[in-house]
């Protein structure tokens, strides 16, 4: 059965974006304005006060307005938007310089997903969905983010606690500043470094992944020379 909508949220938001386009207004031009019952809208500012989204100016007859509290909200939108500019940006100066797919991933809810990819230009490369869960045991995203993970975090990752062959490949890809993985998918190779707020939170990890067999062993350091510089870079864009 189909949910409907709340005809009492749709007039509120109504009011309100009523409010934003005419500020200061008062209830009986309002009510004119939207031909709508005057006791209706002084309850859809009522809630709206209530909630911090308009207040009324002092004035001899009450006139209401919008608050900050949009203005917060719009500024977080764009930041967060100008951040995800700022990563696609460097996934694909990655991409370009090791001939790799790149993509960033990020903890998402219970698990680890990747959020966002630039492909590789080669005519075999690998084309991780974003979207895509991410296994922490096998991946090399994992690896690097799970020891500055909460210990809360990481047991809700693991649904339970790191045995030691698993806490041996974090501590080797601590040591080293990144992890290498074929063992989500033997014919690819992954290789990731993490990503840090500037409060020193893991955001997510930078990675490449390509054709095992062209990925080999002995170009994991110049490759993942690449990755780290590109996940420092990125930490500290994101910190200024």
């Amino acid at each position: 059965m189909a949910v409907k909508g709340s005809s009492t949220a749709a007039r509120v938001l109504t009011v309100f974006e009523a409010v934003a386009a005419h500020q200061p207004v008062g209830v009986a031009t309002l009510s004119r304005m939207l031909e709508m019952d005057k006791s209706a809208v002084q309850r859809a500012l009522v809630t709206l006060a209530e909630q911090g989204w308009i207040r009324a100016r002092e004035e001899s007859s009450t006139r209401w307005e919008t608050t900050p509290r949009i203005l917060n909200i719009a500024h977080s939108s764009r930041s967060k938007s100008d951040r995800r500019q700022r990563i696609q940006q460097v996934l694909e100066q990655l991409a370009e310089q090791t001939g790799e797919t790149a993509m960033f991933n990020e903890p998402d809810g219970s698990g680890l997903t990747v959020s966002q990819v630039a492909e590789s230009r080669q005519a075999l490369r690998m084309v991780p969905r974003i979207g895509a869960a991410v296994p922490v045991r096998e991946s090399a995203t994992g690896r690097v983010l799970f020891p500055h993970l909460s210990a809360e975090r990481q047991r809700e990752l693991l649904s339970g606690p790191a045995d030691a062959e698993f806490r041996k490949l974090v501590d080797d890809a601590g040591e080293r500043g990144y992890s290498a993985s074929s063992e989500v998918n033997e014919a690819s190779m992954t290789i990731a470094a993490p990503v840090f707020e500037a409060d020193g939170r893991a955001l997510g990890a930078i990675a490449i992944s390509g054709p095992a067999e062209r990925m080999v062993p002995e170009q994991h350091p110049e490759l993942a020379t690449a990755v780290r510089r590109a996940a420092a870079e990125l930490s500290r864009d994101l910190a200024d």
